[in-house]
């Protein structure tokens, strides 16, 4: 059986093995800690796509109040699919559900920050409706 559902402290292991693909190498006891904070908090959601009972997608996304605008916005954190079974529509479905969170929360946009190295993402990010925004500002602490 294959599809999405809200991912579990028992998807760590597959979830670090995902995020090693994106080329963050968190160590496993901190992303449990960092696991369990985001499985509790109201304003964020983590869903996997399990296939054959096996996790092979992640993505984790937020909503923030928007202090002008009424309502808020859905911000995509983490989103990866296994690079072994990329292309089979698992993605555009996990994005499509995205989607429809953010309507249900009354969000007007979702953004979501995408590396300039990851070309491949951003076709498919332009695919799924998305525009580029192009000023994007951090601060390293």
């Amino acid at each position: 059986m294959s599809g999405i559902r809200l991912a579990t402290l028992y998807d760590l292991k597959n979830i670090h093995t995902l995020l090693l693909q994106l080329e963050y190498t968190i160590a496993e006891s901190v992303l449990e800690n960092t696991l369990t904070l985001l499985l509790a908090h109201p304003d964020a959601l983590n869903f996997v796509y399990e296939e054959n009972q096996e996790v092979v997608a992640l993505l984790s996304m937020h909503f923030i109040p928007q202090v002008a605008l009424e309502g808020s916005f859905a911000r995509i954190s983490y989103f990866v699919v296994d690079e072994n079974i990329r292309g089979k529509g698992i993605g555009q479905e996990m994005e499509a559900l995205c989607e429809v969170e953010a309507r249900k929360r009354r969000c007007d946009r979702i953004e979501v920050h995408c590396h300039t190295r990851r070309e491949k993402a951003h076709h498919f990010y332009k695919q799924c409706g998305y525009e580029e925004s192009p000023k994007y500002f951090i601060k390293h602490l």
